[in-house]
């Protein structure tokens, strides 16, 4: 027995003799390994993991000084200086005001819009009508000097002209004949009324407008003669005249609408020597064109010749 003990104690001590060192050495590096492994993927871990950050457009601090605080509560933060812009808000251009031009004031630009460029403006706007006036003005004089001419050399001496005040302007015209089958003319041979005396002023645009033209004696009744001497004719309007029409024709125009119209020289006591006012007219003839531009106008019957 005593025998048999001491050969397992032998076996065991040269199994333990008999085992290799650099197992046991190979097997704690590995452990080791294992461990400092394990340390390295903790720190890589700890290191990726995402640090807190403040509101956009204020500075992050940096790492290291975030780990020690809140979010909200940064020990390390660094407040940015007076004056100075964040780099967001610099880059973005929130809150930056826009560059003013040097001697520029509000509302410059849109006064600079609204001025009126050159050639126009008080200046040279006077000198344009300046010029045009002055162009309808010798229009209107070599026109009239060839109606003067022209009426001189009438054979018939059915009208003729005066100028009043020497102005070419404003014609006092006596119309010498009607015609001789008409009333008319018998009145003017009973009252010894030699012609029918009219006005005519002749406006600016002349010939491309009519002239105004009033009875002044004597004081007719009927014969589209209206108070204060108007004479109702479209002709004389805006919309019945026509640059070609001439004085002359004006004027036998009128002589026909008289002994159509069967004017009278008027002989009642008292209104026969009124004479005819010119305000008079004038308003009476603006009525008149209202009146028929509304209604139109109406060719005189033939009953009244």
């Amino acid at each position: 027995m005593a025998t048999l003990l001491r050969k397992i104690g032998l076996i065991r001590l040269h199994s333990r003799d008999t085992e290799d060192p650099k197992h046991h050495h190979h097997h704690r590096r590995s452990s080791q390994q294992g461990s400092s492994l394990r340390g390295r993927g903790n720190q890589k871990n700890s290191s990726n993991k995402p640090q807190p950050q403040g509101p956009p457009g204020i500075g992050c601090s940096s790492s290291s000084s975030s780990s020690e605080g809140s979010p909200g509560g940064h020990k390390n933060k660094k407040a940015p200086e007076p004056g100075k812009q964040p780099p967001q808000q610099a880059r973005s251009g929130v809150g930056r005001e826009k560059p003013r031009e040097v001697g520029r004031e509000p509302g410059a630009g849109k006064e600079a819009a609204q001025r009126p460029g050159p050639g126009c403006g008080s200046g040279s706007a006077a000198l344009v009508p300046a010029g045009r006036q002055q162009h309808c003005t010798q229009v209107r004089t070599r026109r009239l000097m060839k109606e003067l001419q022209d009426i001189a050399r009438l054979s018939d001496r059915f009208i003729s002209v005066e100028l009043v005040d020497e102005s070419l302007f404003d014609w006092n015209v006596k119309l010498h004949q009607v015609d001789k089958d008409s009333v008319l003319w018998q009145d003017m041979k009973e009252t010894n009324t030699e012609y029918i005396l009219l006005n005519l002023t002749f406006p600016d645009n002349f010939p491309f407008s009519p002239p105004f033209m009033r009875v002044l004696s004597p004081r007719l009744e009927n014969g589209y003669v209206l108070d204060g001497g108007a004479i109702c004719m479209e002709l004389l309007t805006p919309r019945g005249w026509s640059s070609a029409y001439t004085v002359e024709a004006v004027m036998r125009q009128f002589a026909a609408s008289l002994v159509k119209g069967q004017g009278r020289i008027c002989r009642k006591a008292g209104k026969s020597k009124k004479s005819f006012s010119r305000k008079e007219a004038e308003a009476t003839f603006k009525s008149l064109v209202k009146t028929h531009e509304k209604y139109g106008w109406v060719t005189p019957p033939v009953s009244d010749g």
